[in-house]
């Protein structure tokens, strides 16, 4: 489980950098700091 939110986490930074790479700056920063939430460093919803 752990593996699947370091997964899910890394996918949805990266999707936050790309987006603001092409000029969409809000979703951008929504996806990294769900991102950051999600994974098992940040405050997981899933626990």
């Amino acid at each position: 489980m752990v593996t699947l939110l370091w997964i899910l986490a890394v996918v949805l930074v990266i999707a936050g950098i790309f987006a603001i790479v092409r000029g969409q700056l809000l979703w951008g920063i929504v996806l990294i700091v769900v991102g950051l939430l999600v994974g098992p460093g940040g405050v997981s919803v899933f626990t």
